[in-house]
Formats: structure tokens, sequence, C-alpha cells
């Protein structure tokens, strides 16, 4: 098992029931049923939602959220393994952490894999996002974006090795780092970064890799294909991104957070320039890419980012809460986003799609602006009840 610090020792003694399941308003109906099985892999031995929620009026339909684990300190990234378990990643302390699929009498077990003596925490920065390698069961490789005193950068590392950088120079600042790592269907390695700048001078600078989404290969360098050879930007003009995800369409989406008036969740497309610092949310300047769609900053300052078939999520941290969006199959907004856990679980972070079609979602309480409950932080499993795992 891990080794936790007195406090999480001390906040263990006081769990209680190894899963908590609450039945949350979404909409259309139908019951539960156990998920589907990981194509690749088993899926972990979870508690099942006990959900009987039916059609109503309003044509409502039922998520059900499961903690999954307790006790972690401002985890921040997490990435599937092919054999349904997770690999986490804790801001603050350093840690990968391996989550599940061998559970024990407090939920998933959770192991220390390694600690990373490499990344310095301080502000947002830290050990942040996470990447499984598309070879895995070959090559047994992750890839990790951390801050050091000097920058943020991408390395690679067979688990329990040393990380070998791969990217390095990413601008640090005290609280827009960025972070995020994910393999797009490319099979290329997305990085996405921070302005980290009050005036944004970074995210309209070519040449900065500050407030962009990048494109690399596994070792490093520029992918094929990318705007402009031998350069790594995918696209610019972004605040603070630290959630990307594709849909079946290989249409990919990002959340920006940070911004003064507007959160956003945007379709980032090749070479597209969206706008920070000249544009907060919507504009009228052709130059620039508008966003998918906009939240109230107190509602919002969002992180991670995850797809179920028509519906994009992204999980926020001031607002506490999922925003939950539908798109048509060009991508095209459909209805109004709808919130989901607001205020149920405090400050919320990562969001991933998991194998089985459930969303598993991180609190981030242990952390400055966050009110810890005795749990935190958690990892939590929502179910929908017309799609993904529980589909009936």
């Amino acid at each position: 098992m891990i080794e936790r610090s007195p406090r999480v020792r001390a906040r263990a003694v006081t769990r209680g029931a190894v899963a908590l399941v609450a039945v949350l308003a979404l909409t259309a109906a139908c019951s539960f049923g156990p998920p589907e099985p990981d194509v690749a892999g088993e899926p972990p031995n979870l508690p099942t939602p006990s959900v009987s929620a039916g059609p109503d009026s309003d044509g409502d339909r039922a998520a059900a959220a499961t903690v999954l684990a307790k006790g972690l300190e401002v985890p921040w990234g997490l990435a599937f393994l092919p054999d349904g378990g997770a690999l986490v990643t804790e801001r603050d302390t350093g840690r990968i952490l391996r989550v599940g699929p061998e559970s024990d009498a407090e939920g998933l077990k959770v192991v220390e894999v390694q600690r990373l003596s490499e990344a310095e925490a301080g502000g947002d920065g830290g050990l942040l996002g996470i990447a499984v390698s598309p070879k895995f069961a070959d090559d047994n490789t992750a890839y990790v974006y951390y801050s050091t005193a000097k920058d943020n950068r991408v390395a690679k590392l067979q688990l329990k090795g040393k990380p070998q950088p791969i990217l390095t120079g990413i601008p640090r600042s005290e609280n827009d780092n960025g972070g995020q790592l994910a393999f797009g269907p490319d099979n290329f390695l997305y990085v996405t970064t921070g302005d980290g700048t009050a005036a944004g001078t970074q995210a309209q600078n070519p040449k900065n890799l500050g407030g962009k989404i990048l494109r690399i290969t596994t070792a490093g360098k520029p992918a094929p294909g990318n705007p402009v050879k031998d350069s790594p930007v995918w696209s610019s003009g972004h605040r603070n991104v630290q959630g990307i995800a594709w849909d079946a369409n290989k249409k990919m989406y990002a959340g920006e957070s940070g911004q003064k008036t507007n959160g956003e969740l945007n379709v980032i497309q090749k070479g597209k320039n969206y706008g920070w610092p000249t544009v907060d949310g919507k504009g009228t300047n052709t130059k620039f890419t508008n966003p998918l769609v906009t939240f109230p900053i107190e509602d919002s300052y969002c992180s991670g980012v995850a797809v179920l078939e028509s519906m994009i999520a992204t999980a926020c941290l001031l607002g506490q809460r999922l925003w939950m969006v539908d798109v048509t199959g060009n991508g095209t907004l459909l209805g109004q986003p709808r919130a989901l856990l607001t205020g149920e679980y405090g400050r919320l972070r990562a969001l991933v799609a998991a194998p089985d079609g459930s969303f598993w979602v991180t609190t981030s309480n242990q952390e400055e602006g966050g009110e810890p409950g005795p749990d935190d932080d958690m990892i939590i499993r929502l179910v929908f009840s017309d799609g993904g795992a529980g589909r009936s």
C-alpha cells in the first residue's frame, strides 16, 4: 500500500462505507445494469450502483456516482492501463499511484508506483499530466508533465525508472502551467501549456511554447503534419488548457481556464488561434476562433475534459461542478450546457472517460481554495443511464 502522510492516515481512520453511491439528475431515462467489458482488459471489480431511476415528466435520466478511492492529495493526471487500472499523479507529492483494477475493503486498491524527485511543486506547478504509451503492453512506458525550478517539461519513463526529458523549456509560472498530456487518435502526443503572464505575452508568440497546444512525437520532436514544419505548435492563443479529449469522429475538444470573464470549451483545429489575451470568450475578430460554449468564470475555472458519445464534459475547480454539453455530429452545440455534481464534492479537476464508458473524476480539495472533507481527495466514478457503462 502507499505511504500516507500523518494527515492522510488520520483521515483514513474516519472513513465510512466502502463506496458512496448518489443518484443525480441529468436528461432522458432508464435503469442501470453492470458495465460492459473493457475491450482493453477486464473491468475493475466495482460496487454496482443501486439505482432505480425511471422516466419522469421532465425526461430526466439518472447518473450514479461511486467513490472509488479516498485519501489522495491533489490528484492531477489520470490515464488508464490496458488491464483496466489507472495511473494517477499527485501534483504536490510528486507521486505516481496505481489505482485498481484490484480492490480491497476500502474500494479500489491504491499503490504508490514511484515518487518523482525531479518535480518541484509550488502554486499550480508540480507533477501534472500523465499519458500511457499506446504500446504500453510492450514498452511499459508512460509520459509525464512536470515543473522544475526553471521550466515545465515532458519526460518519458518506464514505470519505477528515471524520467528522461523529451521536451523542455515550457514556461513555468505560479498559476498557469497547463500540464495535460494525451495521445490523440493519430498516436502523437498532445501537450497543453499555460501562458503564465499577466499580460498574455506568450500565447500569441509563435516561437514561445507558452499558451499553446503542442503535438509531438514520442521522442519530443515536432510531429509530421504540424501547421509549421519544425514547430511543435498545434494551436495557439490559449490562457491555460488543462483538459483535452477527442470524440469518435476524431474531433478534438479542450477547456480554457483562468481568463478574467469566461471559461471556455473549444473545438481545437489545426493551426487555429483562440484569441488570448485579445479575446476573452466570444469575439468578432475573424483572426481568432470562437469557443463552442462559454461559462461565467465564477461557475467554471475548469480543468479535465472527457467525451461520451455526443456529450462533452468538463470538470470545474471554482465552479465545483461538471458542465455537460451535447453536440451534433459535426461538433456544433446542441441545446444548453447542464451542470452536474454542483457543490456535491467540492473542487473537481481530472476527468477521463474510462474504457467501460464511465467517467472518472477527481476532487482537488487538498489545495489552496479547497475545503477538504475527511475523505478528500477522492476519485469518483460516474455512470450514465443512457450511454456507455450501464446502458440498458
